[in-house]
């Protein structure tokens, strides 16, 4: 049972604290993996295969080879055979984490257009991208697959999906049924381009051998993913990799999982004796990280004339690779959303020439919330009743998908404040113009799964003499701002100013924790600094009540708080020392405590989403087919609150990631060759500053005792969940047009 809590303590927790990192960001003193220096460094160049599908008949790689500066060319004939192949499990889930079941330059297959067919290493990178366009290949092509509409008929149903996560088709209750005994259905299929992460920094690592002891500087999500992954492709124990991945410039979910290239860099840094920096170019990204696939989803509903539904069936359809069962769990989330006591889920997968889809922000949701919700406004038109108000008429007390509680809610209120800060009351009147813009207002749900990790997750804490505190977990900063969140949740637990405390992560020599995906990081990461610090707190008091020389001696453990950063009776607060004080009298330099968490397992009694409610203005002018939007609020009920700054920077980015997901992010595939079209930031469009609309972002902050011990749910996806589908219902509230279609083209609206 979830209750609204105000957090207004002070405390360090909840603070809208400037990021600890920022200043090395903005003036230069971060270094990412591609800028990593080390002696003798050396460098590599991919090459990806021209073809969609086929066979390598000769690779001619005497010119590139006899090139100033070229160590070597590793192709099938001369890369070693990989030690074994680990299977597809999401990172979260603290193992090896391949990002397909697939590893390139084994034999002369080819399976994809891009695939890595051959690797150029040169003392410099402009030497090594020139000796790779002097390799020559020639090619068996055999005929491909690489877009739906070429492989409709040979569609399957997977038994599971995402790693073997997901089962591929649930039902519950009677759909027909439901659907005979509606006295409203409603049906309609929904389309979606491919899209790709595009991340700042490019995709890369560095690869340096000392003896059988390698090191991998690598730009990850989870530098213990890599660590695992790598050790089991090169079969090679773990304590002999160290990862190390400081700084991340943006993932998104295409450093989620573990890709070739990492393992790649360190066969060649064995092969040359040398180090080896191993950075993928734009265009490789969109052939060498995965991306969200495209698909099409079919939704049915059923309803009375009240509009409570009576059955939702939601089909899947998507191109996966050869090798891998995967999708997005497009289906999850949209099953659970609303009380409903017959469903059906299924997904059907093609067999394509692609590379296995991956996680991309708001994986699933993205696309499922918004075929739903598109799906609840056109059936709210048909009632004729307010698209919010038949919302809530559907409201699941309960989760829906096992009749268990929900660990904790927040959406009416979500739906409450989020309709009062946007003025949705303004919906019931008849759309308005200004000038030749047609103005239109549009709403959507918004949830997101609280995904525990798979294994306990462990932090360390240490507090010096001189009155300092260091926190440490291996996991890598990507932007998220979890550096800074996690100080403060360090600072709170010890009762330090943030200012004596600092954490340090990105280094697989620290205590692990899973990858930070699937917005679990924040959950997963406080839990563990938290049992880490809160174990040193209760360590250093129990030895100032053993202490003669303490002024606390002999008290009990309850009567002690921490204030001001010194330990003091609560009854008597000037009574009381510091951990400094009290460490310099016994002559110890410092002293230290490890910590560990053990998430709910994935049978807990609960239902774990984390909710939220969006609404959107638009602009739409009929006779150019443009649409600009002009105003987006959030609502959302993401548990506690670790820092109120960076999480509405999360919101706020992944609201604007939703805008362009509805009207401009597209992965245009040329069928004839196999090919992505629009490989490149020119023509692969995503939002600037010009299309940014004011956006405001509420924040419902809710108890949760179950997810983790601080009741943190993540906010890195759920501002993405709803967006789209909000801003579509503003255009069909504009202009009277449904567009079941992302991105949302001039060419729809014309």
């Amino acid at each position: 049972m979830s209750t609204v809590t105000d957090y207004t303590a002070d405390t360090a927790i909840g603070q809208p604290l400037d990021r600890v990192d920022g200043r090395p960001k903005v003036t230069g003193g971060a270094r990412y993996t591609a800028e990593t220096a080390l002696p003798g460094l050396t460098h590599a160049v991919l090459v990806g295969a021209r073809v969609p599908s086929g066979r390598i008949t000769t690779i001619d790689t005497g010119e590139a080879e006899a090139a100033d500066g070229v160590l070597a060319v590793l192709t099938h004939a001369n890369l070693p055979k990989i030690a074994a192949q680990p299977p597809l499990v999401p990172s979260l889930a603290g193992a090896a984490a391949p990002g397909e079941t697939f590893f390139p330059m084994q034999d002369d297959t080819v399976h994809y257009a891009g695939q890595h067919v051959a690797v150029v290493i040169a003392d410099t990178y402009e030497r090594a991208l020139y000796a790779a366009h002097l390799v020559k290949i020639s090619y068996a092509e055999s005929e491909s697959v690489t877009v739906l509409d070429q492989a409709r008929d040979q569609a399957y149903e997977p038994e599971a999906i995402f790693g073997g996560f997901v089962p591929g088709r649930v039902e519950r209750g009677d759909v027909r049924a439901g659907l005979e005994k509606a006295e409203i259905q409603l049906e309609a299929t929904y389309t979606f381009a491919a899209n790709h992460h595009n991340a700042i920094e490019t995709s890369a690592t560095t690869a340096q051998w000392d003896g059988d002891q390698l090191t991998l500087h690598d730009a990850t999500q989870g530098v213990t993913a890599t660590q695992h992954t790598v050790a089991a492709l090169l079969g090679i124990p773990h304590s002999k990799i160290r990862v190390i991945g400081h700084y991340v410039g943006g993932s998104f979910g295409g450093k989620a999982m573990v890709w070739h290239h990492s393992a790649l860099a360190a066969l060649a840094a064995r092969h040359v004796g040398r180090p080896v920096r191993l950075a993928l170019t734009r265009e490789q990204m969109f052939t060498s990280c995965g991306h969200r696939e495209e698909q099409e989803q079919q939704i049915t509903l059923g309803a009375d004339h009240d509009g409570r539904l009576t059955a939702l069936r939601h089909h899947k359809l998507s191109p996966t690779s050869h090798f891998d069962h995967w999708a997005e769990p497009s289906l999850g989330v949209a099953e659970r959303m609303y009380a409903c006591d017959n469903y059906e889920g299924v997904y059907r997968l093609i067999r394509a020439n692609t590379m296995t889809p991956t996680f991309m922000r708001c994986p699933g949701e993205a696309t499922g919330l918004f075929a739903l919700e598109c799906a609840m406004d056109e059936l709210a038109e048909r009632l004729s009743r307010d698209p919010l108000d038949l919302r809530l008429r559907n409201f699941a007390e309960v989760d829906p998908s096992t009749g268990n509680p929900w660990s904790s809610h927040g959406l009416k209120e979500c739906y409450q404040r989020g309709a009062e800060r946007f003025g949705w009351e303004r919906r019931a009147h008849p759309p308005v113009r200004d000038g030749n813009w047609m103005i239109g207002l549009g709403m959507a749900a918004s949830a997101y799964p609280v995904y525990p990790p798979s294994n306990p997750q462990r932090a360390r804490a240490r507090v010096y003499a001189d009155g300092t505190a260091v926190v440490q977990a291996a996991v890598s900063d990507f932007g998220t701002g979890v550096t800074t969140a996690m100080t403060q949740v360090a600072a709170e637990a010890l009762g330090l100013p943030v200012e004596q405390v600092r954490f340090e992560g990105g280094d697989t020599d620290l205590p692990n924790v899973a990858a930070a995906v699937g917005s679990s990081g924040a959950g997963m990461i406080s839990a563990a600094v938290h049992s880490a610090a809160i174990a040193l707190r209760d360590q250093l008091i129990a030895q100032a009540l053993a202490d003669p020389g303490s002024p606390l001696h002999g008290a009990a453990p309850d009567a002690v708080i921490l204030r001001g950063g010194r330990m003091v009776l609560r009854d008597r607060p000037d009574s009381g020392e510091s951990y400094a004080e009290m460490l310099r009298r016994n002559f110890q330099p410092d002293a230290e405590a490890s910590g560990a968490w053990s998430p709910p397992g994935r049978d807990a009694p609960y239902g774990m989403l984390t909710f939220g409610a969006q609404f959107a203005e638009v602009a739409v002018d009929p006779g150019l087919g443009l649409v600009r939007v002009r105003r987006m609020t959030g609502a959302f009920a993401p548990g506690r609150v670790l820092n109120a700054k960076t999480a509405r920077s999360q919101l706020m980015g992944g609201m604007l990631w939703g805008l362009s997901q509805a009207l401009l992010e597209a992965s245009v595939m040329e069928a004839r060759t196999g090919r992505w079209a629009n490989a490149s930031l020119g023509e692969y469009l995503v939002p600037v500053n010009a299309d940014a609309p004011e956006v405001e972002v509420e924040l419902v902050e809710v108890t949760d005792s179950v997810v983790n011990p601080l009741g943190v749910k993540g906010v890195g996806e759920i501002g993405q969940a709803g967006a789209a589908a909000a801003i579509a219902n503003a255009v069909h509230h504009a202009t009277g047009r449904r567009i079941r279609q992302l991105p949302i083209t001039i060419e729809s609206l014309l």
